[in-house]
């Protein structure tokens, strides 16, 4: 008996693990609820509620398959050895199979997991399955991991010019079990379930993921490029909830790209070329967490920018959290955080930079409120997010370039349409006022809302001179631990 032990990829199309443990022999599946872990991960309520429906949905498409889908708890990740050590002494499992996981705390769980089974020789096998290239295999000339995006990225493409990852098949139907699948809770305490809205908003399953895909690759991709910086405009594909609890494979979404664009990922179609850039840079942030493992544990990827004095101001921090800044372009994005699990992403660079910098907060205050909300929260992508807005991670913007929310709102929402979706208080203003209400004095129409909590030019001022008075790298040297 072959056990597939399911974490973040919950599908039954192109699962390398779930394919291989099928073509083995007969085979369970078992997905752990571990809640005290996922609050230590700062987990969002409505993405664990998403998992759930998800296993809901898959549990039904497993049983079609007679592939029984058991549920047990371990608490903790220090728990999962125990926990699946006796359901493999249980079933008579002989090997154990999972999709490669890349946080420092997921490589412990699972290497403290096969130690444990394969002291009671049960195998553990292990698949390259939530990326196009396992880490380690993406080096710089000096066999050192890239720190660079567009480095990264040409070798990459060398490497897809070589060969295309491929797709694996879904498992077959195999002989009835004398094995129940387990009922899916519709909750775990601790995390609050979400309103209807925005269940709404995020339909669980793989089919609805491969809907996403496809109306997206057939109809939006050409004007990807031209529009996804548009906050009120469906320029974005919605996929990145999918990817991240994997009911949907990067590979699905390449081939998916590829197939609009004749086969090219270089040239062609700029929409194309553009998102399929974006599935680069996802894998960049997980190659990141692997070859520097310090930014797993709330570090700067810059050493040097650990000595930066960031300001305690909790009262700045709270307004920011709570969409009372009084720049609208700000608290719209928050707005659309807080009520969708969602937030565009020009908007997440916008509203991090406004906290790094006009407010020079700490960047590990935005990360861990953006976890802690996101429904398509995953550490290597918003931690890499996060440090590139605050000029302390990879390929980060330099610290002098700030971006002004006032001129990125005129630009990008130049008709105000996504601020008065947000902020309905702004409705009754003219497309150039809503983007600084603060200039009408609070005239009739705007006296609900706040007055900016910052003042742009002079917090700018205050961010550079915070920088600027940073030791160098040179004098830190480069400690990576």
């Amino acid at each position: 008996m072959q056990l597939i032990w399911l974490r973040s990829d919950l599908r039954l199309h192109d699962n390398t693990a779930l394919s291989a443990a099928a073509g083995r022999g007969p085979c369970v599946a078992v997905y752990l609820l571990s809640p005290e872990q996922w609050q230590v991960h700062d987990d969002a309520p409505c993405k664990v509620d998403f998992w759930l429906r998800n296993l809901g949905e898959l549990s039904q498409a497993l049983d079609k398959l007679n592939i029984p889908l058991l549920i047990r708890t371990a608490s903790h990740w220090d728990d999962a050895p125990e926990v699946l050590l006796k359901l493999c002494r249980q079933l008579d499992i002989k090997t154990l199979h999972v999709n490669e996981e890349y946080g420092v705390n997921e490589s412990r769980r699972d290497a403290a997991v096969a130690e444990l089974l394969e002291r009671h020789d049960i195998g553990f096998q292990s698949y390259l399955d939530q990326l196009l290239f396992a880490p380690g295999t993406v080096l710089t000339k000096t066999g050192t991991y890239f720190q660079v995006f567009t480095q990264f990225r040409k070798v990459c493409y060398e490497r897809l010019h070589h060969s295309l990852p491929g797709r694996v098949n879904a498992p077959g139907r195999q002989s009835k079990l004398k094995i129940d699948s387990d009922d899916i809770p519709a909750s775990v305490k601790g995390f609050k379930t979400p309103g209807d809205s925005l269940r709404a908003l995020w339909p669980a399953g793989e089919v609805e993921a491969k809907r996403r895909l496809d109306s997206f690759a057939d109809e939006q991709i050409d004007y990807y490029q031209s529009e996804r910086d548009f906050p009120a405009k469906p320029g974005t594909s919605q996929l990145s909830a999918y990817l991240a609890a994997g009911v949907i494979s990067p590979r699905q979404c390449l081939h998916a790209a590829l197939q609009s664009n004749q086969g090219e990922f270089e040239s062609g179609k700029v929409g194309a070329v553009t998102w399929i850039n974006e599935l680069l840079w996802r894998e960049f942030y997980k190659h990141i967490l692997v070859g520097y493992p310090r930014v797993s544990r709330h570090r700067a990827f810059r050493p040097e920018t650990e000595a930066l004095a960031w300001r305690k101001a909790p009262e700045e921090l709270l307004a920011w959290q709570e969409a009372r800044t009084g720049l609208p372009i700000i608290d719209a994005a928050m707005r659309q955080l807080l009520e969708t699990g969602w937030m565009h992403n020009r908007l997440r660079m916008v509203v991090a930079m406004f906290l790094t910098k006009n407010l020079l907060i700490d960047w590990r205050e935005g990360e861990r409120f953006f976890m802690r909300h996101l429904i398509d929260g995953d550490l290597a992508a918003n931690n890499g997010g996060w440090q590139w807005s605050a000029s302390t991670g990879t390929d980060s913007a330099p610290y002098f370039r700030i971006f002004n929310p006032l001129s990125q709102s005129e630009k990008f929402d130049r008709e105000g349409l996504f601020i008065k979706h947000w902020l309905p208080e702004l409705a009754g203003l003219n497309k150039k006022d809503v983007h600084n209400p603060a200039n009408l004095g609070g005239l009739f129409g705007v006296a609900d809302y706040p007055s900016p909590i910052v003042n742009l030019s002079t917090s700018r001022t205050r961010a550079l001179a915070a920088f600027k008075n940073l030791p160098s790298r040179q004098e830190t040297g480069e400690r990576h631990e």
